[in-house]
């Protein structure tokens, strides 16, 4: 009989649910946008900050914006103030002083002039020189009390990124307004010598000596 003597196997048929699963592309991301990133109040840009702190970047957000306001969108949500932007959130400790409660456009508004007042006196980034303070000011611990039968003891504790960038704006804030309370310069003159002042290490910045403090002590309290 005629024929290949050794013929080749017929294809075993697969079951529909054992074929193979087509291959799905992974995502690609996403292109850059056509427009410029807007540089902030159009006049700093965002390109080459740099965070040194390996715990505070996380917290750091410097997303690209021309004004930073929210609306309040992110409050009353926990933690949600962890996105919101770096300048903003300095704003929003400075509308805690007497003179600007419930005006951030005139928060905003020293905010610029201090920066405006930093770029021309220092040739440096303001959003750069803001980072170096905030790293500056935040303290790494603090003192809580414990209660041991009824007595109470100091003790060190480790304070968290978030805690960190909470303390370490208020006090920015609240340096740049104590010390336009207590001489003739304008607001937005004290808030840019405390951020100069801070970013340096100066112990002359009140936020950078009350972090020293506060580490002082709870050094003492180990």
């Amino acid at each position: 009989m005629s024929g290949d003597p050794n013929p080749a196997p017929s294809p075993v048929p697969v079951p529909p649910d054992e074929a193979a699963e087509p291959v799905v592309p992974r995502p690609q991301p996403p292109a850059a946008p056509p427009f410029p990133i807007p540089p902030l109040f159009g006049k700093f840009p965002f390109e080459g900050v740099e965070v040194h702190d390996p715990g505070l970047l996380p917290y750091m957000y410097l997303h690209p914006v021309y004004t930073p306001h929210t609306e309040g969108r992110l409050s009353g949500r926990p933690f949600l103030k962890t996105r919101m932007h770096l300048v903003e959130r300095l704003v929003n400790q400075l509308m805690k002083g007497g003179k600007f409660t419930g005006k951030k456009q005139k928060a905003i508004a020293t905010v610029r002039r201090a920066f405006e007042e930093l770029a021309a006196k220092d040739g440096k980034n303001p959003l750069q020189l803001l980072v170096d303070a905030v790293e500056n000011a935040a303290p790494r611990e603090e003192v809580t009390r414990l209660q041991f039968g009824g007595i109470s003891v100091p003790r060190a504790v480790d304070a968290s990124p978030v805690r960190r960038l909470n303390v370490a704006l208020r006090n920015l804030a609240l340096g740049a307004i104590q010390a336009s309370r207590k001489s003739t310069k304008p607001i937005h003159s004290c808030l840019a010598d405390e951020i100069r002042q801070a970013a340096s290490g100066e112990l002359a910045a009140f936020s950078v000596g009350r972090k020293d403090e506060v580490e002082r002590v709870a050094q003492s309290a180990r």
